[in-house]
């Protein structure tokens, strides 16, 4: 089963979890004191060099049906779309940058260049997924409602093709996200009437009316007799960028070690723990300054759910502090490579499309589904989280060690 008490699971007394809490919202204030010109300026720049991608991509198109034009062209026009939406469009809806009272990348005011409208996506990703972020029955992003990523959720026959609906996922993903839009989890719980549904599907219509007009009609119409060959390259610039946005929030949200919960550890959740429940449920990949910007600083995923609205540009610098904290209260800082850390997210969706019987691990102590209960934690034992013989804590690095080495 998911967490049901992050405390206990994390090996921290009520003290430490509240301690915690003020080191973090220590991070925070510095970083809010020290906005300033040098972050206007990145992101100033992020936005003038993916308009001038995105120019340079149709002119090139529209100018020429060389094979090595089209090539050029369609790599410059993907890789556009993957910034748009990764350090830009996400980032920005996020209120990353509201601070500098510019209407241009004001959360308000941002639509960004996807079939889901950006006013559903920050209902569905801003407030729902990080406010109640892994918690099962809570976050539909936990498994997009079409995939089992955790053993909480009971296995049906349906459930054998989650390899298919992963990579029809991957394929399709902003159409995917635009459906997400829709809620269709809350109509089924009899949290949203049908009315609700029919208003949020002309809303995504009329996105999908712009963007496919734009990439499909208008676009290749003005290439005259290359509208073939625009056409293609629009639609494979999309799939560039879909492909690309599904890996990167799969490696942050569904490696092993990026842990679920459960209704009853939000119910009483104070700041402190929400932060905590933060660290504990997302994971990181490792990356330069290129792929961290093409990634949306999205490798830093823990940093992010963090401090959400925070400038993705000081993530880097936030990992540290992050990092050393960690050490401090021996708790666990999920990384790893780009490959590690999206094999073990597709791992988990093929085992799971199997029924419990067939796996072998528990529901208590499985890679990708742990519980405070892994533990047999018995009662008294929080008053042992400092290792009388040497002094240093014992939290849940520790602790997962040990098991691991038994």
């Amino acid at each position: 089963m998911a967490i049901t008490d992050v405390k206990q699971y994390a090996h921290l007394s009520d003290e430490d979890v509240e301690a915690l809490g003020r080191e973090l919202d220590a991070i925070r204030a510095d970083i809010e004191e020290s906005r300033g010109e040098r972050d206007a300026r990145y992101i100033r720049r992020a936005v003038h060099l993916q308009r001038m991608l995105v120019v340079g991509a149709r002119i090139v198109l529209m100018a020429s049906n060389n094979r090595y034009a089209w090539v050029a062209g369609t790599a410059m026009l993907g890789t556009g779309k993957i910034i748009e939406n990764m350090e830009l469009g996400h980032n920005i809806t996020h209120g990353q940058w509201d601070w500098m009272n510019d209407p241009e990348i004001h959360s308000t005011e941002w639509e960004w260049d996807t079939t889901s409208p950006s006013v559903h996506w920050k209902k569905s990703h801003n407030f729902i997924h990080h406010k109640y972020t892994n918690i099962v029955g809570m976050d539909d992003d936990v498994g997009y409602g079409i995939m089992r990523v955790t053993r909480d959720e009971p296995w049906a026959r349906w459930m054998i093709g989650n390899p298919i609906y992963n990579l029809l996922l991957g394929t399709l993903f902003e159409w995917g996200v635009a459906a997400h839009g829709l809620e269709l989890s809350h109509v089924r719980r009899h949290e949203k009437s049908w009315a609700e549904v029919r208003k949020d599907l002309r809303i995504i219509a009329k996105k999908v009316g712009k963007q496919v007009g734009k990439d499909y009609i208008v676009f290749p119409a003005l290439a005259g007799r290359n509208w073939k060959h625009t056409l293609r390259a629009n639609a494979v610039a999309n799939l560039i960028r879909n492909y690309w946005s599904y890996m990167v929030i799969f490696c942050g949200h569904f490696p092993d070690g990026a842990e679920k919960f459960t209704v009853e550890e939000f119910e009483n959740e104070t700041q402190a723990e929400w932060y905590l429940r933060q660290m504990l449920g997302s994971a990181n990949f490792h990356a330069g300054p290129l792929l961290a910007f093409i990634s949306g600083n999205l490798c830093y995923q823990i940093e992010h759910h963090l401090f959400p609205d925070l400038p993705s540009n000081r993530y880097a610098e936030i990992s540290v502090r992050v990092r050393e904290l960690c050490e401090k209260y021996d708790l666990p800082y999920t990384t790893g490579s780009l490959g590690r850390q999206y094999w073990q997210s597709f791992w988990t969706i093929l085992k799971l499309a199997l029924p419990d019987k067939l796996l072998t691990a528990t529901a208590d102590d499985a890679p990708e589904t742990h519980s405070e209960l892994k533990f047999r934690v018995r009662e008294g034992l929080r008053d042992s989280f400092v290792d009388p013989a040497t002094g240093k804590r014992r939290g849940l690095r520790t602790a997962l060690r040990e098991l691991q080495a038994h």
